[in-house]
């Protein structure tokens, strides 16, 4: 009998709430996370762009024992770790506290065998706060004399995932996906597959990142990729709208308990709903942006209801890419309409980064638990600041207002730069 697997646990750090309860509150009261930001010593005169949803205040030790190791770590590992606690606790693990020696903190998930726990994340640009902070160094002292020797293992990729399992001795796979913003996605379907195929009984999967630095901010300002409603914040991130200027940058993670349904089921686990269908396709077409004929990311779609045992008609909700920039959103409309056919013209789309902002590699992580949420609470989140739709975005946004509806099959769209599409099919877990 084919293996099914259930989300049974979310752990969201978003710039809108951190933990379930504050970032549902947030999402149906269309809470906007934007505020203009500063980078300390740096000239913002050349960062046209002043906008981005930053978490303020986080700090990793009001989720984890104070651990002498968290020096080296870079912000986009502490949202991890952070969003991993919330999802293990919010799936029902019991964490025992172990100190191995002394300052040196680390949990275990009780009464389960750390074999059958694996992580799959993604990230979209690696710790790049310690990347640009150990350069600085570098060029400083005009070599790497001053350079600590655990900036490079703790700046890679793959430190998020390692990061996670040795905060919470987990022994299965550890790896990590980079797609940029469809990073969390292809983690989930690569997390997906493990469980499908045996491997592990439980994943943590999702993603995060932390692109808010002055490097990576600046680069996007290069590309003429974000917003410049520097002095309106709170109105930047408009997807859909005649008037988006682009997206706005945001950060933190978004954290899935991925799991195997009888396991969920022998524990008595609660289920959010099911991950039923996915599809992965690639447009190559253009380093950075969208086909504007987008028949591969219709195909992402097509296949992950093909897989779900899914016809059109039968969607209920899409949780759009929606990234507010004038090339995704009508390419993303057409995709959708290519995918559905007739039935587009009935479906709820919502845009979360319209709230959230874009997280990059964890925008996928945190829009699955938005889709997760709306689901089991029978309701969907608006795309806030939609107030006239722009050319060739003339589907149903939800704009402004939250509706309630009961959702049994939804789509979660993240396509990513270079044309990287990864589509996942959530529907309601009935028993």
């Amino acid at each position: 009998m084919r293996k099914r697997a259930v989300i049974t646990g979310v752990g969201p750090v978003t710039p809108i709430g951190i933990g379930k309860e504050a970032y549902w509150e947030s999402l149906m009261a269309g809470k906007s996370g934007a505020k203009k930001i500063q980078f300390e010593g740096w000239e913002m005169d050349q960062y046209s762009s002043r906008v981005a949803c930053p978490i303020d205040g986080f700090s990793l030790t009001d989720y984890l024992h104070r651990n002498k190791d968290f020096r080296y770590l870079g912000r986009t590992s502490e949202f991890a770790m952070a969003a991993t606690r919330l999802a293990l606790e919010d799936a029902g693990f019991t964490l025992d506290t172990i100190e191995p020696e002394k300052g040196r903190h680390t949990y275990r998930v009780k009464d389960m065998d750390p074999g059958n726990l694996g992580v799959i994340l993604g990230i979209g640009a690696q710790n790049m706060d310690l990347c640009e902070k150990w350069y600085r160094q570098f060029l400083k002292h005009n070599g790497p004399k001053r350079v600590s020797p655990f900036a490079l293992p703790h700046v890679q990729i793959c430190s998020v995932p390692v990061n996670v399992t040795m905060a919470f001795g987990i022994k299965g796979i550890a790896c990590s996906v980079s797609t940029a913003c469809a990073s969390a996605n292809h983690a989930i379907i690569e997390a997906y597959k493990q469980i499908l195929l045996g491997e592990e009984k439980i994943m943590v999967t999702g993603g995060a990142d932390a692109c808010i630095t002055p490097f990576v901010f600046g680069a996007f300002v290069s590309m003429n990729a974000m917003s410049k409603r520097n002095n309106e914040p709170l109105k930047a991130s408009r997807p859909f709208d005649k008037d988006r200027d682009g997206f706005v940058m945001g950060e933190g993670s978004g954290i899935i308990i991925l799991e195997e349904l009888n396991h969920a089921l022998e524990r008595g686990a609660s289920i959010y709903c099911e991950l039923s269908g996915y599809g992965a396709t690639s447009d190559a077409y253009h380093i950075a942006a969208p086909d504007p004929e987008p028949v591969m990311q219709a195909k992402a779609m097509k296949d992950a209801m093909k897989r779900a045992r899914v016809v059109p008609e039968e969607i209920d909700y899409i949780n759009a890419h929606g990234t507010s920039t004038g090339l995704n959103d009508p390419a993303e409309t057409l995709a959708i309409k290519k995918a559905l056919g007739d039935a587009a013209k009935g479906v709820p789309i919502s845009s979360t980064k319209s709230m959230t902002g874009h997280l990059i590699g964890a925008s996928g992580g945190i829009e699955t638990i938005a889709t997760a949420l709306m689901i089991k609470n029978r309701g969907i989140h608006a795309t806030i600041n939609l107030e006239t739709p722009g050319e060739g975005c003339d589907l149903f946004y939800v704009p402004n207002t939250p509706i309630q509806k009961d959702i049994s099959n939804a789509i979660n769209n993240s396509f990513g730069f270079g044309g990287q599409n990864a589509s996942l099919l959530l529907n309601r877990y009935d028993t």
